[in-house]
C-alpha cells in the first residue's frame, strides 16, 4: 500500500474540477483500491460525489491511499493533479 497526505491550500477547498480530473485519471485502474480520507470519513477515489461529500476545506488535510496494481504510479498521478491544480 502507498499513501500520502496533502493539505489543501485552494480557497475553494477540494472542488469539482480537480476531483473530476482525479476520477478520470484513476478510473482505468479497475482492480486498484484508491481511497481519499478526511478526518473519520473516506471515499472511493473513483466516485466523484463520494469525494465531494467529504467537504474538504482550505487548510484541511486529506490522506490518499492506494492498494493493488501500480500503486506508486497512481499515487504520483493524484499528487501531480493536486499540485498542477494548485490545490
Amino acid at each position: 500500500m502507498v499513501s500520502f497526505e496533502y493539505t489543501i491550500h485552494d480557497a475553494m477547498g477540494l472542488h469539482a474540477r480537480p476531483v473530476g480530473l482525479v476520477v478520470k485519471a484513476v478510473s482505468p485502474y479497475k482492480t486498484a483500491k484508491i481511497t481519499i480520507s478526511h478526518g473519520d470519513r473516506s471515499a472511493d477515489a473513483k466516485r466523484m460525489f463520494a469525494i465531494m461529500a467529504l467537504q474538504v476545506k482550505q487548510g484541511e488535510t486529506v490522506t490518499v491511499s492506494v492498494e493493488g496494481e501500480k500503486e506508486q504510479e497512481i499515487a504520483d498521478t493524484i499528487l501531480g493533479i493536486f499540485r498542477d491544480e494548485k490545490l
